[in-house]
């Protein structure tokens, strides 16, 4: 049925437009038209947290760029506009769910500037998200803030929302005097407002930038204050979370330094805040000189090395530079914002915790990568529906490997001098992955047009199978290497430069090869026989690599304390050896490895072996003095089933002190049903910890329990210690009640406990409710999710109820056809809806448009009343 609607739909809009002389919007995407240049934005803004509103003015000053301007037209997403105001006379304005439009009583001429102010009030369902007393936070961490990126500023107020325009700011914001207001720039004043018990803040932002990074965040925070060089830093959570602030904060100042020395190029901005919010909706927001932060970010001391912030922090800090100074130009390119983040999160780490540290950053970004099933989309990519599409692993860890291949082929010094042109050259710009390539070349005197054509512009990456030989009575070192990867039009055969190393009892020999044919030998003369040979020794180059090595050479491979990578990869190799003396090995790896990364991969591989002696070996190896790898060992040890297994999980719940562990032990108690399990998982599930950790873990082992005789203490620690779990902690225990109830004698309880949170004023809370209504299979619960389930494909309420109510007539055993008719009536309504209002439109337009002609108007007809007309939109054509 949703085929036809396309087809149908699709073809009358298309014939219609034609009439009109228009064409139809196609699936690429390119960065919009700029008919002004905007100057300067000023947003003047009260919110009302006991309402969750927002109200206030929006002053945009502009100049049409090459011809006489008649209209102005901004992004305005379910914005109430309330009063139009402007330096020139107006015709009128028009307000749609999407746009304000104010036309102009005459043209304004090219290069004549004009302002208009918008007063507008919003409940906004995206952009702007309060965090209040009624919502269930606590009322002294009282809180209001924004997320623009990618467009979500329209939806509390009116912009140009596309990050090809830059342009000033600055941000008044009314509050109660006992709350501070944080946004771009720098504050400039506080005044108080008699008689009201409110204040102004005032923060201008006088450095041009894109909309998207406007920010701002008031409430109730409490925050720490330091300064590198002359930047001042700042770091805010709320008041209830303030203790743990300074283990996130504390390397801030560091972060900044390596930054400036590693890219020549000074902080561009005033100043640098941090402010951690509440289930913030992403992981962090790097806004010019105001990064918003997710919550979970935070960590106590007891978590060791297991819980760090250094990561998220130094990735939204590179982007004061990558995306906020320099700024992608559309969304196909967004990489140049998120590779160049994630990659240099990976030098920092390399900087502050050595070189092993980061090529396992590295390394794990590869397997991400490699073991995606990455299709044929490539990184710079027009064909999408939405800019969400674009935030995936090959914007950010693709990206960054771009960036390392680059890196690693010029060399750090050559490879520095082209970063630090590109942003000195396009500071304050709007940029495309061109403007990269072109520095690169400009500054080398190479070309890269193949480099970029096969990584950015085309899909996947090579897949080489390597094999090696020795004839010892040539002396001579044979290495193959084949390209399997399938070849067409989206993906290329790559051309690429690398190294082999051999290892010797007389050293290391290095050697240069090319590759750039789909199967090619090289021979290298070499004094002896060679114990290791390693391909791309550096790791420079991000390919899946099958190379097959006798066991003895992955044992000597393993050996090498001074290849890190080629240790972590004879590791993966010898998973699937299952000999005593491989399992020998990767137990003295995991106890005396020199880097807990490869500790951590040798626990891996010795569950992937399950054997007896690789259990024995994981649990002889538990006191490990990285916390990273102790985790790793516990969370192994719970791969196995057995009475052995077990006690060696309520060993470690005696003697962890670390939260973190002991929730790993606790899930890993899930499989086991014998005497006391029950006693163990209902006492730390009623335990106190921070962010209440320790407790998830009991709801992860109930789940895999699968017992409805916890249904009862579940529900129970749910009603009566909400508050003490995070949102998300809380949804897991909702989902996870919902799951062991379903084939349960108290579903009806259960099914009213879960109603009672579908209009939950969190919306994590509310999803994972109505997901834990899917997860009962209660078929009583259908009329209930079906309120929720609405057409919406940007609402995750609906979407996440559309998805429960497949489970819950799957329960009901109701043929798909006969339980989708709801939905399929109110998308019909919808559709017929949307193509009656469309049709009037263009009817109109038509209309005028003949009549300027002296033509006798075209009148084009409606469905009649009652009747369905299709669907003519985008979506509807990719449903399959």
């Amino acid at each position: 049925m949703d085929r036809i609607r396309c087809v149908v739909g699709v073809a009358a809009i298309v014939a219609l437009f034609g009439l009109l002389g228009l064409s139809p919007a196609a699936e690429r995407k390119y960065a919009p038209d700029r008919v002004v240049d905007i100057g300067h934005v000023m947003i003047d803004v009260t919110p009302d947290f006991k309402n969750r509103t927002i109200s206030g003015k929006t002053t945009v000053r502009f100049v049409p760029i090459a011809e006489p301007a008649r209209e102005l037209k901004l992004d305005a997403q379910e914005l109430t506009v309330t009063a139009v105001e402007s330096s020139v006379k107006i015709a009128g304005h028009e307000t749609t769910d999407e746009h304000v439009i104010i036309t102009f009583a005459e043209p304004i001429a090219a290069g004549k500037e004009a302002t208009v102010t918008i007063s507008h009030k919003a409940e906004p369902r995206n952009g702007l998200f309060f965090r209040t007393p009624e919502m269930g936070y606590p009322a002294e961490d009282i809180q209001v803030w924004t997320q623009g990126e990618p467009h979500r500023a329209p939806y509390w107020y009116p912009s140009f929302d596309y990050p090809n325009e830059r342009f000033t700011s600055e941000v008044i914001c009314h509050v109660p005097r006992d709350m501070i207001v944080l946004s771009n720039g720098r504050q400039v004043s506080e005044t108080p407002e008699a008689g009201t018990g409110f204040k102004a803040v005032r923060w201008v932002q006088d450095k041009p930038h894109v909309n998207y990074l406007i920010a701002l965040v008031a409430g109730r925070f409490k925050g720490l204050h330091e300064k590198y060089r002359d930047v001042p830093l700042g770091f805010h959570t709320p008041p209830t979370q303030f203790e743990q602030a300074r283990n996130s904060f504390r390397d801030t100042a560091d972060m900044m330094g390596f930054l400036e020395r590693e890219l020549e190029v000074p902080y561009p901005w005033y100043q640098y805040n941090q402010v951690v919010v509440e289930d913030f909706v992403v992981g962090g927001m790097e806004n010019t000189t105001l990064t918003v932060l997710t919550d979970r970010t935070l960590f106590t001391e007891a978590s060791e090395t297991i819980r760090s912030s250094q990561n998220l922090v130094v990735h939204e800090m590179t982007h004061q530079w990558f995306g906020d100074y320099v700024t992608c130009k559309d969304w196909s390119h967004i990489w140049l914002n998120e590779g160049f983040a994630t990659y240099y999160a990976h030098l920092y780490d390399g900087y502050k915790n050595g070189r092993d540290s980061m090529l396992y950053g590295l390394y794990q970004d590869a397997q991400r990568i490699l073991g995606a099933g990455e299709g044929p989309r490539p990184i710079v990519c027009r064909a999408y529906g939405d800019a969400h599409e674009m935030f995936d692993y090959r914007s950010y860890k693709k990206g960054s490997w771009v960036l390392h291949m680059l890196r690693t082929g010029l060399g750090k010094d050559l490879y520095r001098r082209c970063i630090t042109e590109y942003v000195k050259r396009y500071a304050l710009q709007s940029v495309v992955t061109e403007d990269l390539s072109a520095v690169f070349e400009e500054t080398t005197g190479r070309s890269f047009d193949r480099f970029f054509d096969q990584w950015i512009y085309h899909a996947r990456h090579p897949e080489l199978t390597v094999s090696t030989s020795w004839s010892e009575t040539e002396k001579l070192a044979k290495v193959s290497v084949r390209q399997t990867q399938a070849v067409n039009d989206k993906v290329l055969l790559f051309e690429f430069e690398t190294k082999v190393r051999f290892g010797t009892g007389s050293g290391a020999v290095e050697r240069d090869i090319k590759v750039d044919e789909k199967e090619q030998d090289f021979f290298f003369g070499l004094p002896e026989a060679p114990k290791v040979v390693r391909f791309d020794p550096e790791y420079g180059l991000l390919a899946k690599v099958s190379f097959d090595k006798p066991t003895a050479m992955l044992h000597a491979q393993l050996a090498d304390r001074d290849d890190v990578v080629g240790r972590l990869l004879a590791v993966e190799a010898l998973k699937s050896k299952k000999d005593k003396e491989t399992v020998a090995k990767l137990k003295e790896a995991l106890g005396s490895d020199g880097f807990y990364g490869v500790r951590v991969e040798a626990a891996k591989a010795l569950r992937a072996l399950h054997t007896p002696e690789a259990f024995e070996a994981l649990v002889g190896s538990r006191d490990q003095p990285d916390a990273r790898a102790r985790l790793q060992v516990v969370q192994e040890i719970g791969g196995f089933y057995s009475a052995e297994a077990r006690g060696a999980l309520e060993k470690v719940l005696k003697v962890e002190k670390n939260p973190e562990i002991v929730a790993a032990a606790i899930t890993g108690l899930g499989k086991y049903h014998e005497a006391g399990i029950r006693e163990i998982l209902v006492g730390y599930l009623k335990s106190s910890s921070y962010q209440n950790r320790i407790a998830e873990g009991a709801i992860r082992a109930i789940r895999v329990q699968d017992d409805p005789a916890y249904v009862v203490p579940l529900m129970e620690v749910l009603r009566q210690r909400e508050k003490d779990f995070t949102s998300r902690g809380f949804g897991e225990g909702l989902k996870a009640l919902g799951y062991i109830a379903r084939d349960g004698e108290d579903r009806d309880k259960v099914r009213e406990f879960l109603v009672g949170y579908v209009n939950h004023k969190k919306q994590q809370v509310q999803i994972d409710s109505i997901n834990a209504l899917g997860e009962l299979r209660d078929p009583k619960a259908i009329g209930v999710v079906e309120t929720f389930a609405g057409h919406r494909g940007d609402d995750p309420v609906q979407y996440t109820a559309r998805e429960a109510l497949k489970k819950l007539r799957e329960a009901k055993k109701v043929p798909v056809e006969l339980g989708d008719l709801r939905t399929e009536l109110l998308d019909l309504k919808k559709a017929q809806e949307e193509l009656r209002k469309d049709l009037d439109e263009m009817e109109g337009r038509l209309k005028a448009s003949e009549k300027a002609k002296g033509k006798p108007p075209v009148t084009t007809s409606k469905p009649a009343h009652g009747t369905t007309a299709p669907r003519a939109t985008a979506p509807a054509c990719r449903q399959p």
